[in-house]
């Protein structure tokens, strides 16, 4: 039996599965709809691939550190509920492990876990779990020390925020504890960049546009609108540069100053933050239609 594009796209829309499993399907079930879905099912595809349209913007980010590397990954979920669930956190933490070992949330994906791959582990567990989950975001830091910490912990190394800071020279003692510090102010400050020459050009670009309109507006001459840009852009890179930040413990210094003075020598060289969630669009719902939801099943 011939098997038409509108064959496909109708068991596509029952069962939310992929196109060409769904090609499969209706070939290996010689064009029979019926079939064809408990074909899907019964290889776990449609359980799995129906629930990828739901906004899985839950879940935990989780960070592993070995020597002078150190990961932090996300995984999402649909509910909170999930992040407190024991396999999924198990599951969480042995991707960031495997993470130590890639370069990139693409290879992090086909890399071996479980005698799978992490993409498969994770799909399997839709299944079990029962909630669309998406391995979403990876980064890395290196540095003769790197210091992590984990914001709203729900287990060990995992939570809703997670902080990477690398730190190259000085005393490894010394700059892991100041490390520690530096990414609890990371995670309650979100700095956009490390430093001035790291932002981005597009940002600093808007802001200067915007304080030169409220700068006109003053109807002062144009030599001292100049001046007056250059002192706010200033005060801007203070507040969102992570070395001229001043420094939660110690608002008198700046973070440089800070890790300079704790452990001379020592200089931030990176960090990266990664809250669960960030920049998903999220429909909000309210708590007793979570609760419905995820009793459902």
């Amino acid at each position: 039996m011939t098997i038409t594009a509108s064959m496909v796209k109708a068991l596509r829309d029952k069962t939310g599965a992929g196109m060409m499993d769904a090609k499969k399907a209706l070939t290996e079930t010689g064009g029979d709809m019926e079939a064809a879905v408990d074909w899907l099912r019964a290889k776990g595809i449609a359980k799995a691939d129906k629930k990828a349209g739901r906004t899985a913007a839950e879940g935990l980010v989780a960070v592993a550190v070995k020597g002078g590397r150190g990961v932090v990954v996300e995984v999402n979920s649909e509910t909170d509920f999930v992040g407190r669930n024991a396999d999924f956190q198990q599951m969480v933490g042995e991707i960031a492990t495997v993470a130590l070992g890639v370069a990139d949330v693409d290879a992090l994906r086909a890399a071996p876990m479980g005698g799978k791959t992490v993409g498969e582990i994770v799909t399997d567990k839709i299944a079990t779990i029962g909630e669309n989950l998406s391995l979403r975001r990876m980064a890395s830091v290196e540095g003769s020390t790197v210091a992590a910490y984990v914001h709203n912990a729900t287990a060990e190394g995992m939570g809703k925020i997670g902080v990477l800071v690398a730190i190259e020279g000085g005393d490894a003692d010394k700059a892991a504890a100041v490390g520690k510090q530096v990414a609890m102010h990371v995670a309650a400050t979100s700095p956009a960049s490390l430093d001035v020459a790291d932002l981005d050009p597009a940002l600093v670009e808007r802001e200067k546009a915007v304080l030169t309109e409220q700068a006109r507006e003053s109807g002062k001459p144009d030599n001292v609108i100049e001046k007056m840009i250059v002192g706010r852009m200033n005060k801007f890179y203070q507040e969102v540069c992570l070395l001229k930040q001043s420094f939660v413990i110690n608002p008198d210094l700046t973070v440089e100053k800070a890790v300079a003075e704790a452990a001379p020598g020592a200089k931030v060289k990176a960090f990266v933050r990664l809250a669960v969630g960030e920049g998903i669009e999220k429909e909000e719902e309210d708590f007793a239609a979570e609760v419905a939801k995820t009793m459902k099943g």
